[in-house]
């Protein structure tokens, strides 16, 4: 099996996505890498790590699409960049099973669109990244972004398509699903959301728990979040925006609080590392494409190598399970 990684997609490219790719293969077995981009600038960075020569290939692609870039027209146009001549191998090759970039999220969303067919019965491909709770479990949100605007069969769609990622990569066998909504109450949310609840709720092979407010998403309550991706993306950037305010907010307290406020960070230090690893995003991989014929991951783009590597080992794995399935 093969995974393949846009080496050039992302703010740290291609230096952190190499070192992520060199990683992955230390800590699993079974599986290669494919690397596209400057094959020059790849090979130089290979040189600096020790492993299995056999287990990476890279294929020449001397153009990046970058953020600034109109996404359809740069997917269309630039037929030789890094990222969509990822594609191109991922559909080519047979052994390719998975595709792993952090470059452009709307280029990587339009390529997946285009270039990779979806799943029989699935109506749209939905964006779904995996995020750490407070109970120390994972969270699948979906969709955070690939379908602004959504029909109510969509939103059934992205609770079936939830709840199987939910199974064959969290292992969960009866993922508990919320909606998300202005209130929990059956009657609570716009036109949409209410169809959709109706619709979810009527399917008995689902495990629907209701609506759910954004607050509760990291709360450990659900494994499976549906919603639309234009208040999706809005909730998981909210939640990120908090994390980040609360971190900064309590740095500086520290620094700025005194001799107590030293003494009290040195008594805490063990707790607060244990807080920064558990809701550690980079350690749970990327968003994926969901509803697709094969499996595409989209990382963070400020992925650094630790991030990189659980994104492509979260390709292997999700690939490994619908391999388990056939």
């Amino acid at each position: 099996m093969k995974i393949v990684v846009d080496a050039f997609g992302g703010d740290n490219a291609p230096r952190e996505i190499v070192s992520g790719a060199v990683n992955a293969l230390s800590e699993r077995e079974g599986f290669k890498v494919v690397l596209t981009g400057k094959s020059d600038e790849i090979n130089a960075l290979l040189k600096e790590y020790s492993f299995d020569s056999a287990r990476v290939e890279v294929v020449e692609a001397p153009d990046v699409i970058t953020n600034d870039m109109a996404p359809v027209e740069a997917v269309r146009k630039m037929k030789n960049s890094s990222l969509v001549k990822g594609f191109y191998v991922l559909n080519s090759d047979p052994d390719a099973r998975g595709y792993v970039s952090a470059g452009s999220t709307g280029a990587v969303l339009t390529a997946a669109t285009l270039l990779v067919k979806r799943k029989p019965g699935v109506l749209r491909a939905a964006l779904a990244p995996v995020l750490p709770t407070v109970k120390g479990g994972r969270v699948i949100m979906v969709d955070c972004g690939a379908n602004s605007e959504c029909k109510p069969e969509m939103l059934y769609n992205f609770a079936v398509l939830g709840s199987d990622m939910a199974k064959r990569s969290l292992g969960i066998r009866n993922p508990r699903i919320g909606l998300l909504s202005n209130g929990t109450e059956d009657k609570k949310g716009t036109d949409l959301t209410r169809s959709a609840f109706a619709s979810i709720k009527a399917d008995e092979k689902l495990n629907f728990v209701g609506n759910m407010e954004a607050r509760e998403i990291l709360s450990g309550d659900y494994d499976v979040v549906v919603s639309d991706g234009f208040s999706g993306n809005i909730a998981l950037k909210a939640c990120e925006g908090t994390a980040l305010a609360f971190m900064t907010l309590l740095k500086e307290g520290i620094v700025n609080g005194g001799l107590r406020a030293k003494v009290g960070y040195f008594m805490l230090k063990p707790v607060l590392k244990s807080l920064k690893t558990t809701m550690d995003y980079n350690a749970y991989g990327g968003a994926v494409m969901l509803g697709l014929e094969k499996v595409v991951v989209k990382a963070h783009g400020s992925s650094k190598a630790k991030s990189v590597s659980a994104a492509i080992l979260q390709a292997l794995s999700l690939a490994e399970g619908e391999d388990r399935e056939a």
